[in-house]
């Protein structure tokens, strides 16, 4: 049997996509901020002039709108709170689907031993959301159409009703080295981006020194170019760091190889009796939470 995304019920879709949609817009408000900033000290920067009408300097008017361009950016950010709704959705929709899996394999607390499984599924879920409402996440249900309350879908009770073998080699193929390679990949493109801004600022840094110490030795003229080297590669600084590349390296590589590590268990040694217990750990490993914990401890 396989067991896709498409599986899962409509709610995790819709949280999903707004998830996407917030980080998309998260990501660019940051990206724009700091593009106009530095685009900002350029004019102050550059040996030209260009006047227009009576003394309006043309270069210093782009520098007026780029600083404004940030105040409304930043007016607008705090009124949107892209950040604070991307994380709220993609931790309820991680939250769903690892409990539509739990279900569906039989992993704990919806074991073989439940008697009620589905009840004691829609009361987990219920618990978890409202906990996430509390911090200001936003429901979708009222507003979807009647699917978006199908919280068990048609998939998610066959897999469930198959035997023993067969939800394990689905959870293991379609979810354990599904994330593997997830993971894999986030690792090399975090690595990458390390490498490229890490790069970015130290070639930005080094045309800035030199003009620093050609003016501290008496060189001739004033290198007003050294502000905006300067502020490329705090720009450049800022957004690495907002992007978490080098401690998102490890802690991707760490849940890799925690997974390849259950993966193995789960293919040799796991018995049936310690089934819901793996599955319950392995679902642990690949939450948000989890991820986030490594990397606020590996910085």
């Amino acid at each position: 049997m396989v067991f896709r995304s498409e599986d899962l019920p409509e709610l995790f879709h819709h949280t999903d996509a707004v998830a996407v949609a917030r980080q998309r817009e998260a990501v660019n408000t940051t990206r724009g901020q700091l593009a106009l900033l530095v685009l900002g000290t350029l004019p102050a920067a550059l040996p030209w002039h260009a006047e227009i009408g009576s003394g309006i300097q043309l270069l210093d008017g782009v520098a007026v709108l780029a600083y404004l361009g940030v105040l409304i950016a930043t007016y607008l950010a705090s009124r949107r709170k892209a950040k604070s709704h991307w994380q709220l959705n993609r931790s309820a929709a991680e939250f769903i689907k690892s409990n539509c899996w739990r279900y569906a394999v039989h992993g704990s607390p919806f074991d073989s031993s439940v008697r009620h499984p589905e009840a004691v599924f829609a009361s987990r879920l219920e618990e978890g959301l409202q906990e996430l409402r509390k911090v200001g996440w936003n429901d979708p249900r009222e507003e979807m159409a009647d699917s978006g309350g199908v919280l068990i879908t048609a998939s998610m009770r066959e897999l469930r009703e198959k035997a023993f073998t067969v939800r394990k080699e689905t959870y293991v193929r379609d979810r354990l080295i599904e994330q593997r390679r997830w993971y894999r990949r986030r690792m090399l493109v975090s690595r990458r981006g390390a490498l490229v801004w890490s790069s970015t600022i130290a070639a930005l840094t080094l045309p800035a020194l030199v003009l620093a110490v050609l003016r501290t030795f008496g060189g001739a003229g004033s290198f007003a170019l050294t502000g905006t080297f300067s502020a490329a590669a705090a720009a450049c600084l800022a957004w690495n760091e907002t992007r978490r590349h080098h401690p998102l390296v490890t802690a991707h590589s760490l849940v890799e190889e925690d997974l390849e590590n259950m993966q193995a268990a789960m293919e040799t040694t796991l018995t049936e009796r310690q089934w819901a217990a793996a599955v319950f750990e392995t679902e642990r490993i690949v939450s948000p939470e989890h991820t986030d914990w490594l990397v606020r401890h590996r910085m």
